[in-house]
């Protein structure tokens, strides 16, 4: 029978992989809809209320989603991470029910008048609901996130033994909330959620166009997505450049396990790409059996923030056992290739529109529509980086994985929860994506939108009263 530890931390794997993809969804498209909302108000333009009220339905559906597959998530906790809980509840739970009695709430219910009070409240009250729907699910990121970092530089704490467990106290929430991998992973996670959005909105657009269905509706989202990426895929390249140093600083053994270093070196070069040349070479890359193109003193020059002669430990030296390497490493090195994919991709948009030349270029609607999920597969890869690279510890030098675990938990029951949340997720995966294949493909403008749209709306904050 299946080790329980490693059922449970396939089962969170599953529910985390896919339960991700939906506040991408919801996050990414936020500012977006802010957007739409804001250029509908102020221009009175029909195309900006076509807009907001077809990526509004791609939004409810993510979040209703989202909403759905984050509980179960939580309850797992004390399903299959008892121990866990047990030890780190006091500064866990803290986070996770602000997120939800806060920011939730404020997401939930201003949700309802964005979705249903376009022509019932006054454009001031509607403007703020979506910028209140915004705050919201953005909010919802914080106070995860929060807790996720915490968890790689914990701070702020005590640890007391109780029975043989640790018990983490809080002694300083300021130190623990904003802990150093904070502000890394919340600007790193929120942009990467517009670029995810962004490549989505000018994929599904860019097909259209490819396919001679284009209208004013799909060319303004193409348009307005390049804009995004040319901002996005950049600031996303730099600033996780910066987030590396930090990493190699907090955590060396994850630095070292992305870059596949076993040794304590100096002057260490940067493997641009890998290629493995043996199946042992594929689950084991090191140095000697990788073909690399390697940039050299790069890896010192980043984890040092310059210092080309910088030292990197290397994870012989790491006094625990290292994080699975290979999955690490791959993953690093295909979330780093992706993202310089899409920096191409947006310059190369916006070249073409620069020319004019935008809606005429096949080969880069075609390069649009195959990269229009990899946004969100990149962000897949970021977070196996962000928690593979953290193991064998749960908690950061505090609490190991496998003491985490439930301790009555069978290896029965973990396979059988398994087997059904890989069943359930994959189901509700296949139907989500049923549901946003059919809003695109039917509910999408068709007539050119008018140059000025009428309402009675007022321009006072209020409700408009109904005709009886």
């Amino acid at each position: 029978m299946i080790d329980p530890v490693i059922a449970s931390r396939l089962q969170f794997a599953v529910t985390t992989i896919v339960h991700i993809i939906f506040p991408v969804m919801s996050m990414g498209l936020a500012p977006f809809l802010i957007y739409f909302t804001w250029k509908e108000i102020r221009t009175n333009e029909q195309i900006y209320e076509q807009l907001r009220s077809f990526w509004t339905k791609i939004f409810a559906i993510s979040f209703v989603v989202g909403t759905v597959t984050g509980i179960v998530l939580e309850f797992e906790f004390g399903t299959n991470f008892a121990a866990f809980s047990k030890t780190a509840g006091e500064l866990f739970g803290g986070p996770l029910a602000i997120e939800g009695m806060m920011a939730f709430m404020l997401e939930a219910t201003f949700l309802g008048i964005f979705i249903f009070g376009r022509e019932r409240v006054s454009d001031r009250l509607y403007m703020l609901s979506s910028v209140l729907v915004g705050l919201g699910t953005w909010l919802s990121a914080v106070w995860i996130l929060i807790a996720n970092s915490w968890m790689q530089t914990p701070r702020g704490f005590e640890v007391a033994m109780e029975s043989g467990q640790p018990i983490v106290s809080l002694v300083d929430p300021i130190a623990a909330y904003a802990n150093p991998r904070f502000p890394w992973m919340y600007v790193h996670m929120q942009n990467a959620a517009v670029l995810s959005v962004a490549l989505f909105m000018a994929g599904v657009a860019a097909y259209f166009v490819w396919q001679n269905r284009d209208t004013e509706f799909w060319r303004k989202t193409m348009k307005i997505a390049i804009a995004v990426l040319l901002v996005s895929a950049p600031f996303q390249a730099i600033h996780g450049d910066a987030y590396g140093r930090h990493v190699a600083e907090t955590q060396p053994q994850k630095f070292a396990a992305m870059e596949a270093q076993y040794e304590t070196d100096s002057s260490v070069g940067l493997k641009l790409l890998a290629f493995p040349t043996s199946v042992e070479s594929l689950t084991d890359p090191r140095a000697e059996n990788l073909f690399v193109v390697e940039l050299p003193f790069l890896a010192s020059i980043l984890a040092s923030g310059g210092d080309p002669e910088a030292t990197i430990t290397g994870l012989n030296d790491v006094p625990t056992e290292a994080p699975p390497v290979a999955i690490v490493f791959w993953a690093f090195r295909a979330m780093v290739g992706l993202g310089m994919w899409f920096i191409l991709l947006a310059f190369w948009g916006g070249f073409r529109w620069y020319q004019g030349t935008l809606f005429e270029d096949d080969l880069l609607a075609k390069a649009l529509v195959g990269s229009s999920v990899l946004g969100i597969l990149t962000v897949e890869l970021g977070w196996i980086v962000t928690e593979v690279g953290r193991q064998p510890w749960v908690i950061q030098d505090v609490l190991k994985t496998h003491a985490g675990v439930s301790p009555g938990l069978t290896g029965a029951e973990a396979l059988v929860t398994l087997a059904g949340f890989v069943g359930v997720y994959a189901a509700l995966l296949v139907l989500y994506t049923y549901v946003i294949a059919r809003i695109i493909r039917n509910e999408a403008p068709t007539k050119p939108p008018t140059p000025e749209r009428e309402r009675d709306a007022p321009d006072s904050v209020g409700v408009v009263p109904s005709d009886d």
